[in-house]
């Protein structure tokens, strides 16, 4: 029997520990229909309530009639899937070694994680606010025309208070090269200081600070992301794991399978901000 004693929940709650610790964009969409799907192909039906219209009310007259309630719907479809599948040889006695089973499960989630992290970056082409500098992007740094990092990141927050974006969880993921920016100024220094002593998530102008290698690029362009987790809708699951026995090795192999699907249910509360790397 191949791998006996192998417990498919154990390694699945190992896999989605790991999953969680390593994904940034993951963090900030919302999970509202993650329990909905089960199988590749599921879609998810997501109704939006429309506007309420407010009147003017008369003494001792009859009210009109109710309004309809109106409302958009949008489909979330899970139309991604990844599998992983290793072998462990039977020298390496990986049932009496779980330091190895815990790597096997961590480089797995790893290698999802950034691929799912890659996949929701890539939303940036459905942002409904776009800052790009009348389509010639920012130059962000410290030289002549430059866009100083830290003024950028307050007029993000305008942008963002002026398209009705909720103040509560706002959130901004940059590359780390304009992280390396921010750092040059005296008024975020502050904020990072409290990161670094207190774990707490460092904040300009109300909006989270985050940093990210899977920022979308083009050309000499990165494009960041700001918004809130009302922007993006994600459901996945982990829909299968086995073990099998390898008929040409003494060894035995390990494979899973992630489903997933995201979507941009709300794009006036995500914006795309198309920053070039200066000085």
């Amino acid at each position: 029997m191949a791998l006996d004693g192998f417990i498919p929940e154990i390694w699945s709650a190992r896999l989605l520990s790991h999953l969680d610790k390593d994904l940034v964009f993951k963090q900030l969409v919302n999970t509202d229909y993650e329990g909905e799907i089960s199988n590749y192909g599921d879609t998810v039906r997501i109704n939006q309530v429309g506007d309420v219209t407010i009147k003017d009310y008369t003494r001792n007259a009859n009210m009109e009639d109710p309004d309809e309630l109106g409302g958009a719907q949008q489909v979330l479809s899970i139309d991604q899937s990844k599998y992983w599948n290793v072998q462990v040889d039977d020298l390496d006695k990986a049932q009496q070694n779980p330091k190895l089973v815990d790597q096997v499960a961590a480089r797995a989630a790893y290698a999802i994680g950034n691929t799912i992290d890659s996949y929701i970056a890539g939303f940036h082409a459905n942002a409904g606010i776009e800052l790009d500098n009348g389509g010639s992007g920012y130059t962000v740094g410290s030289g002549t025309g430059e866009k100083n990092a830290y003024d950028l990141v307050v007029e993000i927050g305008v942008e963002l208070d002026e398209n009705n974006v909720p103040a509560f969880g706002r959130w901004l993921v940059m590359p780390p090269w304009f992280h390396g920016m921010l750092l040059k100024a005296d008024e975020y220094k502050l904020a990072f200081a409290d990161y670094k002593a207190k774990g707490l998530i460092p904040e300009i102008a109300g909006i989270k600070i985050l940093k990210s290698n899977n920022i979308k690029t083009a050309s000499t362009s990165h494009y960041l992301l700001a918004g809130t987790s009302l922007a993006i809708s994600y459901a996945g699951q982990l829909a299968k794991i086995e073990a099998y026995r390898m008929e040409k090795r003494f060894a035995d192999g390990l494979k899973g399978l992630y489903l997933y699907g995201a979507k941009v249910v709300m794009p006036n509360a995500l914006a795309k901000i198309v920053a070039i790397k200066g000085t």
